[in-house]
C-alpha cells in the first residue's frame, strides 16, 4: 500500500501548496490590477503534442548517454524556476533566488529520491499556479480530457513505457519515485537502478513511479477553478481529483496486476464530475 499512500499524500501536498501559492498570486494580480490573457484550448494542446513528438524524435535519434547532461541542465532550470515562484511570493526576491539556487545545486550534485520528489512538487505547483491562471475552467477540464485519451493510447501501444525506459537511464526523471522501504528515500537517483522497474515483477520492485502529469494537470484545473469560482469550489475539485487517483490505484491493484496503469483518465473523469458539481450547483 506504500505507493497508494505516498501517491495520495503527494497529490494532497501539491494541491495544498498550489492553492496557497495561487491565493498569494491572486492577491498580487488584484493589487496590481493585472488582467491575464485567456488562452484557448488549441494553444496548450499544440504545445503538448509538439513537445511529446519532439522528445520522441530526440530519444529515437540521440543516444541517452549524450542526452544525460542536457536533461540534467533542463531539469535544473525547471526546478530552480519551480522553487523560485512560490518563494518569491513569500520572501524578498534575493533571498528566494538564493534558496532556489542552493536547493537545486544540492539536487544537481546529490540527486536523492526525497529531494527529487520535493523539487518536482514545487515545479508542478509553480506550473499549475502560473498556467492555470491563463485557462478558463472549461478549457482546463477539456485539456485534461484530451490528454487523458493520449495517455490511454500511449500506454496501450507502449509509447509511454518506451519513453519512460529512456528517461530511466538518466537521473532526471519527470515522475515521482516512490520506494517500498523507508531507506529508499535517501538513495541517490544514479544508484537506484530504475531500469529494474521495467524488468522486475511488481512484487519484486523496490520503487514505483507516479507520472508528473498525473499530479500537474489536476493542479491546472484547481487553479483555474480557484480564480473563476473561489476557494471552496477549488477544494471540491481537488477532492474529486484525489478520488480519481485512488481509483487509478484500485484499478491497477485489482484488475491490471503487473500491467502499467494510465492514471490520468480516472483522475480526469473524477475531476470532470467535480467541475460539473461546481458549475451547476
Amino acid at each position: 500500500m506504500a505507493p497508494v499512500i505516498w501517491g495520495c499524500l503527494i497529490l494532497v501536498a501539491s494541491q495544498t501548496f498550489t492553492i496557497f501559492t495561487a491565493l498569494r498570486e491572486k492577491n498580487f494580480v488584484e493589487m496590481h490590477q493585472i488582467v491575464p490573457p485567456q488562452v484557448h484550448l488549441g494553444i496548450p494542446l499544440a504545445y503538448f503534442f509538439v513537445t511529446v513528438l519532439l522528445w520522441g524524435v530526440i530519444f529515437a535519434v540521440i543516444p541517452m548517454s549524450k542526452l544525460r547532461i542536457a536533461l540534467k541542465i533542463l531539469f535544473t532550470l525547471l526546478f530552480s524556476w519551480g522553487l523560485f515562484i512560490p518563494l518569491g511570493l513569500l520572501l524578498p526576491i534575493p533571498l528566494a533566488a538564493i534558496i532556489s539556487i542552493t536547493g537545486v545545486l544540492l539536487w544537481f550534485f546529490q540527486p536523492v529520491v526525497w529531494g527529487h520528489n520535493l523539487l518536482l512538487v514545487f515545479a508542478l505547483v509553480s506550473m499549475g499556479s502560473v498556467f492555470g491562471l491563463l485557462l478558463s475552467p472549461l478549457t482546463a477540464v477539456s485539456f485534461m480530457l484530451v490528454i487523458s485519451v493520449y495517455d490511454l493510447l500511449a500506454v496501450r501501444f507502449g509509447y509511454m513505457m518506451w519513453m519512460a525506459r529512456k528517461l530511466s537511464q538518466s537521473d532526471a526523471l519527470p515522475a515521482f519515485v516512490i520506494p517500498r522501504k523507508t531507506a529508499g528515500w535517501s538513495l541517490n537517483l544514479k544508484e537506484a537502478g530504475f531500469m529494474k522497474l521495467f524488468e522486475d515483477k511488481s512484487a519484486e520492485r523496490e520503487f514505483s513511479i507516479l507520472g508528473g502529469g498525473d499530479i500537474g494537470f489536476p493542479l491546472l484545473l484547481v487553479v483555474s477553478i480557484l480564480f473563476a469560482h473561489g476557494f471552496a469550489s477549488a477544494v471540491i475539485v481537488a477532492v474529486f481529483s484525489l478520488l480519481g487517483l485512488i481509483s487509478a490505484y484500485l484499478i491497477q491493484m485489482f484488475f491490471l496486476k503487473d500491467k502499467p496503469m494510465p492514471a490520468l483518465p480516472p483522475i480526469s473523469f473524477m475531476s470532470l464530475i467535480g467541475f460539473l458539481i461546481v458549475y451547476y450547483i
